[in-house]
């Protein structure tokens, strides 16, 4: 069609009468008096329109998926990150159990000795300060650790401070082959001096070289000059073996120490001293022997057995 006023007429005359027709349509809802003819162009525009629809789904099917393919993805990502972060708590909680159980331990052992302590963790094992048995501390000199400070927990002894900064400290531990102590004898106040041996028992010198003494037997720290470095009454080691007398000045012996020194976590540093020696009264309890019941067998002789000297007769 040629761009003529005719045309142009019509043109015009057509959208007048297409807006008139969507007036009357809109205001008639329902009862629309068009409502037949829109009826008709659905039956003949729906088949052109479905099949326009099946060209173009899979393309919004795919989008849909990509959209929700990346919300499943989300939505995995954040479940395994909650199921993560549970497993952490969980852990983290037994570990906390095992922390409260070591703390409460170390709490009893201060209770009994009188020492007034700082607890600590343990944060660092001893590659930072060559070979030697040492941990590294999450308290220093802010927290009022000073060097030669004793080292427990709610096994026994642990070491002393021989490094502080400030806010870590580093422990000498007592199987250190550098680590000496002073040790008494529960019962008969026996004196001698402990060793550490890396991963072996602690070697103890007897002063006495002719004291009585015998596997099991237990040890404390004899105490140092103003408690510095070591104080009394702390758990060593219970008495593993015993060298054979010689006639020596001195007698050896071999200490199971109670302190593990391999898994070590919360520990306390003394930072108070108590006021008097306490002696025996933190190692822990001796468990008491199970009594062994003690069977008496009594012979009864039968009636018709033969008495001694006697035969029966035939």
């Amino acid at each position: 069609m040629r761009d003529t006023r005719e045309s142009r007429l019509l043109l015009v005359l057509l959208i007048a009468v297409a807006f008139a027709l969507i007036t009357v349509d809109i205001r008639g809802g329902e009862d629309s008096p068009v409502g037949g003819a829109r009826q008709v162009a659905a039956t003949v525009f729906g088949p052109i329109e479905n099949g326009v629809a099946a060209g173009v789904d899979p393309v919004g099917n795919a989008v849909s998926a990509i959209r929700d393919s990346g919300e499943r993805h989300d939505r995995l990502a954040r479940l395994e990150k909650e199921n993560a972060a549970l497993k952490a708590s969980l852990g983290s909680s037994d570990r906390n159990r095992s922390r409260l159980k070591q703390l409460d331990s170390m709490l009893k052992v201060a209770g009994e000795g009188q020492y007034g302590i700082k607890g600590a963790q343990v944060i660092g094992i001893g590659a930072a300060q060559g070979f030697s048995w040492t941990v590294t501390l999450d308290v220093g000199a802010r927290d009022g650790i000073a060097r030669d400070m004793t080292v427990l927990n709610g096994d026994g002894l642990v070491g002393r401070v021989t490094t502080v900064g400030p806010g870590t400290s580093t422990v000498l531990l007592a199987n250190d082959p550098d680590f000496t102590v002073g040790t008494r004898m529960e019962g008969n106040d026996e004196l001698g001096f402990a060793s550490g041996q890396g991963d072996r028992a602690l070697r103890v010198e007897l002063l006495n070289g002719k004291a009585e003494v015998k596997k099991g037997d237990r040890l404390v720290t004899f105490g140092s000059q103003a408690d510095r470095p070591f104080v009394p009454g702390v758990p060593v080691g219970t008495v593993s073996r015993v060298d054979p007398s010689g006639g020596g000045l001195t007698r050896t012996l071999y200490v199971t120490p109670y302190v593990s020194f391999t898994n070590l976590d919360v520990v306390g540093v003394v930072v108070e001293p108590p006021k008097k020696d306490p002696r025996d009264t933190v190692l822990p309890k001796k468990p008491q022997p199970t009594p062994v019941p003690t069977v008496t067998v009594t012979v009864t002789p039968s009636p018709n057995a033969p008495v001694d000297g006697q035969q029966e007769q035939q």
